[in-house]
């Protein structure tokens, strides 16, 4: 079963590379795809999201990196053969974030939303808390 693991990964942290290296040990192939998010301002260039998710996937042959930033996520899907996305959760705030559109997701395209919780000593990186604190020249990570 293919799978896919979609984000802004703007920037990749450790639990993108959490959520990554489990998803791959469930499924027989993960797609983690840079994403367009409209509420977010890209940071980084795609072309550097994509190598950073390359050197995060290093080791791991069942994935591959891809990028999908124009339409829908299940029109991705559709065209990928992929019936189910991966999605970390780091807690109530996300679920009630990403239930919503895990349903529309099957509603639209019969696309299924595996959540996998993060690992509680990650839980509290995002993106947008590393981008934060590197900017002040404090970041734990990249």
């Amino acid at each position: 079963m293919r799978a896919l693991f979609p984000g802004s990964f703007d920037p990749v942290t450790q639990g993108h590379q959490d959520i990554l290296r489990r998803a791959a040990l469930l499924f027989h192939e993960v797609v983690v795809c840079v994403m367009f998010n409209a509420n977010k301002t890209g940071r980084f260039p795609v072309t550097e999201r994509l190598d950073r998710l390359r050197a995060a996937a290093a080791g791991l042959s069942n994935v591959t990196v891809d990028s999908h930033t124009g339409g829908l996520m299940v029109d991705y899907c559709r065209r990928a053969g992929i019936d189910v996305v991966i999605r970390g959760v780091r807690g109530v705030p996300d679920l009630d974030y990403e239930i919503p559109m895990a349903r529309m997701n099957h509603e639209l395209a019969g696309v299924e939303t595996f959540f996998i919780p993060a690992d509680p000593s990650l839980a509290h990186i995002s993106s947008t808390l590393v981008t934060a604190t590197s900017q002040q020249g404090r970041g734990p990570e990249r």
